[in-house]
């Protein structure tokens, strides 16, 4: 690994932690975060700037990496990107009240209730449509039929 700065920060001012001692690769692989997404994150703000060596190369300690497992698994069950910040705000407050956070629970799991609702819709009309299309080799298809007129039947 590269030598980290002993000035106390690295280039832009970040701190450069003395656990800080995984690459991005590293750190990616250990929170399950690939490394594309861990700069995105980065560049939205949901990881404080992270420790450099000379060169520049950024270095992650486990805080971070404890941090990006946090946003993977709000991923993972759907959480948008601004409930992702909202959620870690209210995770580094210690004096929060957990009412907030089952408030964006709640918002959320009512936005997926909708959502599977839509698909159960599209799934259900689609069948419809399957079931009346012959599968045959004449050219006439009540799928082709109804996508052309924008499913007004």
């Amino acid at each position: 690994m590269p030598p980290v700065k002993d000035s106390g920060t690295g280039p832009a001012g970040a701190p450069v932690h003395p656990e800080a001692r995984w690459t991005i690769k590293e750190a990616a692989e250990r929170s399950g975060v690939s490394a594309k997404m861990l700069r995105h994150y980065e560049q939205l703000g949901l990881l404080p700037p992270v420790a450099r060596t000379e060169a520049g190369y950024r270095l992650y300690g486990e805080r971070e990496v404890h941090l990006l497992r946090f946003i993977r698994r709000a991923r993972d069950l759907g959480f948008s990107m601004a409930e992702i910040t909202e959620l870690l705000a209210l995770w580094r407050n210690r004096r929060r009240a957990s009412a907030q956070v089952k408030r964006i629970a709640q918002t959320h799991i009512a936005d997926l209730d909708r959502r599977l609702a839509e698909m159960q819709a599209m799934r259900r009309t689609l069948a419809e449509l399957a079931d009346c299309c012959r599968g045959d080799d004449r050219p006439d298809c009540p799928i082709l039929d109804d996508l052309a007129e924008g499913g007004s039947r």
